[in-house]
């Protein structure tokens, strides 16, 4: 039986804007992997080739098949790396706008440099699903092999991306001066002068995470701060005060920081960070 479609670059389309709605507002997991596998390592390399290579002759159907999964790992670290120096970096819908914006681009001048070919040099896929009757017993099996092969390779992949192994756990914690550097901290005061830092909390846990951070003067705690609910990979910055009570050298200030796992289970700490200040009698 032979299938022939005429105009694939419009399904390519259709299917990219379907992965989009898939992954916005159907979070099914398997479907995801349906559509996201071509639409990275297929769709752009074939839309680029189709526009430099719009007549049937061009290229022979091995040689595009080949092309396009070769320039798709070529063109999408590209774009990867465009991104990475723009304010929206490298992010999941930052990466699908931008794939879906090269593909759609592809697909308009390849349909705009086939509409002016003769019906005959025009593209046409065709897809034949019977059997060659004529085939030995070794070509046979060789196609089964290869077969096998694909779709275990194929499988593999789709069980990688399904079931990611997950990365160390951690949590960053920081504190910065006031200009947002690890520099310019207060080191001296007066009795009843408000230092200020930025304190700075990223969740690495690959779960959801509540935070709380105490401050403590010299021994004393000072102050409470949370607790602050995160998710994975998102990141909390404010800046905190604190008022040393009594005059005395090198009195320790320290930040430190609570993990709580859920609202019922106690406080775990995690890291402590800490400055030295010299704090004089109020003039």
């Amino acid at each position: 039986m032979r299938i022939k479609i005429q105009n694939e670059l419009l399904a390519i389309n259709i299917l990219s804007v379907v992965l989009i709605l898939t992954i916005s507002f159907f979070p099914i997991q398997a479907l995801r992997i349906i559509l996201g596998l071509p639409f990275i390592l297929f769709f752009p390399g074939y839309t680029l080739i189709a526009a430099l290579f719009p007549k049937k002759s061009g290229l022979d159907a091995i040689e595009r098949v080949a092309l396009s999964f070769g320039l798709s790992i070529a063109v999408v670290p590209l774009i990867g790396l465009v991104l990475n120096y723009t304010p929206w970096g490298i992010r999941l819908y930052p990466i699908l706008v931008s794939l879906t914006v090269f593909i759609a681009a592809m697909s308009a001048i390849a349909w705009y440099r086939r509409h002016g070919l003769p019906e005959q040099e025009k593209l046409n896929l065709i897809l034949n699903l019977s059997l060659p009757r004529q085939e030995s017993r070794l070509d046979r099996a060789l196609s089964i092999v290869l077969i096998l092969a694909i779709v275990g390779a194929i499988g593999t992949l789709g069980y990688v991306i399904a079931s990611p192994r997950v990365g160390e756990r951690f949590t960053e914690f920081y504190v910065l001066g006031l200009e947002g550097k690890a520099e310019g901290y207060p080191t001296e005061l007066t009795v009843g002068e408000e230092g200020r830092v930025i304190l700075g909390i990223t969740n690495r846990e690959h779960e959801i995470m509540g935070y709380e951070v105490k401050i403590k003067v010299d021994g004393v705690l000072q102050r409470r701060i949370g607790p602050v609910e995160l998710e994975h990979e998102e990141s909390w910055r404010e800046q905190v005060g604190f008022v040393p009570q009594e005059p005395g050298e090198d009195q320790k200030v320290q930040f430190v920081l609570y993990k709580i796992r859920t609202l019922d289970a106690e406080d775990e700490p995690g890291p402590a960070l800490h400055l030295w200040i010299d704090v004089k009698e109020g003039g």
